[in-house]
């Protein structure tokens, strides 16, 4: 049997009063994840272990299956992996994002949806002015980029601006964990032993970067692309944000942790994403016109996650754009994003595999709720279904959070969910 997993980031989500007291997966218009209910097994899944926060990151590793406290080691050596950037062992990856500052507050995490290749002459002019043999700017995705320092120590504390909306900047800038603010960590080699050198103090780290984020608001300030966003009015990409840093991680691959995967795929517009779908042994699928946001090429994601099951025998297919505007606070777009997975994702792949000779096991969930109202991810259970032709299903008619209470698997927690989907 063939395994497919269509993520649907930040899908889940509470009660609207705008929406009659109903979630956006009661409210919109779902057919065939109902149908998939209907004629499936469902539950609900805990996908990040306590003491974690609900960052993607997390979610999606602890759904593949892996035990976060062996191999989390934040977001920025994760996108490193899917950007191409091999890290060395005296590396700290952080993740860069390129924010909206306006009135002494974080207005947007995103600088005002960057376009790739606007964010690229952004961290370009960054790299030049503020990079050296030890500090790297690194492009990825829209507001989406890496920052590398070399000897930095990952025991920090930073605010992930997403969670931040509209709140001053200034109490956000990064601090040094408790008990590491004069500590110096060894530097530990590929081989697992220590190289006799030393990383800088949480401290040391903090300050670095936070020096950082003060000279990138000048440099970005007086790029031309500012100048000319300003000119108009409109929102600036006026200051870096890092977030999320580690080290360069050791992790086994799915086909190690799980014998019935032999091949795979991973499928995602988000480096982080592709980033754990390295690690994890897939073959990272990269497709035209894949953004992130409502745009993206729905038709290429799921004609690509078709392509992918016909030579493989698993597939994890991320959609980002139902998180995107969870963050945005937008309703109306956060709706459509979820009919748009619905009609233009999971009915064309249902219809494809619905007969093929070999079955196929689809999933369909979110890694985490990120609601409207709040603009940020929340630590709940999120609702899951699982569907294979001949499954015997359970009592639940539709997708949602409310539904899904009811479902024969109950409350699942981390990896139980990839054991539980491997045994088909």
């Amino acid at each position: 049997m063939k395994h497919i997993i269509i993520l649907g980031d930040g899908m889940a989500d509470h009660p609207v009063e705008r929406l009659g007291g109903k979630t956006l997966l009661q409210y919109a218009s779902t057919p065939y994840m109902d149908l998939l209910a209907r004629e499936g097994k469902t539950g609900r899944l805990v996908t990040v272990p306590d003491g974690y926060l609900p960052g993607s990151e997390v979610a999606n590793t602890a759904i593949m299956g892996y035990d976060l406290n062996k191999v989390y080691e934040g977001r920025g050596p994760l996108e490193a992996a899917s950007i191409g950037y091999e890290m060395q062992p005296e590396d700290m990856a952080i993740r860069c994002n390129i924010i909206t500052l306006a009135n002494g507050r974080i207005i947007t995490h995103n600088g005002g949806n960057l376009t790739t290749e606007d964010g690229d002459k952004l961290i370009k002019a960054l790299d030049k002015e503020l990079g050296n043999d030890r500090i790297k700017f690194i492009t990825g995705i829209q507001y989406r980029h890496l920052l590398v320092i070399k000897y930095a120590s990952k025991h920090i504390v930073c605010a992930p601006p997403h969670d931040h909306p509209n709140q001053e900047w200034k109490p956000l800038l990064v601090k040094s964990e408790l008990g590491w603010e004069d500590k110096h960590e060894p530097v530990i080699g590929l081989d697992g032993k220590p190289t006799g050198e030393v990383r800088m103090s949480g401290q040391e780290t903090a300050n670095l970067l936070n020096e950082l984020i003060l000279k990138s608001q000048k440099v970005l300030t007086e790029h031309p692309y500012n100048k000319a966003k300003a000119a108009k009015g409109e929102r600036q990409a006026n200051s870096i944000w890092p977030w999320s840093g580690g080290y360069r991680p050791s992790m086994q691959t799915l086909m190690q942790l799980y014998p019935q995967v032999k091949t795979g795929s991973v499928i995602s517009a988000v480096d982080l994403i592709r980033g754990i779908g390295h690690y994890a042994g897939l073959d990272v699928v990269k497709v035209p016109g894949a953004t992130g946001l409502a745009n993206t090429n729905y038709e290429g994601k799921a004609q690509a996650a078709i392509d992918a099951l016909k030579k493989q025998d698993f597939v994890y297919l991320h959609l980002e754009a139902t998180d995107e505007a969870g963050h945005d606070g937008d309703l109306d777009l956060k709706l459509k994003a979820i009919e748009y997975l619905d009609h233009r994702i999971v009915e064309p792949i249902y219809k494809e595999v619905v007969n093929w000779s070999e079955p196929v096991c689809i999933a369909v969930l979110p890694d985490h709720p990120t609601p409207v109202e709040i603009r940020t991810h929340v630590k709940e259970a999120v609702p899951f279904l699982i569907w294979y032709k001949g499954i015997t299903p359970d009592s639940v008619q539709k997708y949602d959070e409310v539904s899904c209470v009811k479902g024969e698997y109950g409350l699942l927690h981390l990896q139980e969910f990839m054991q539980t989907f491997m045994k088909y």
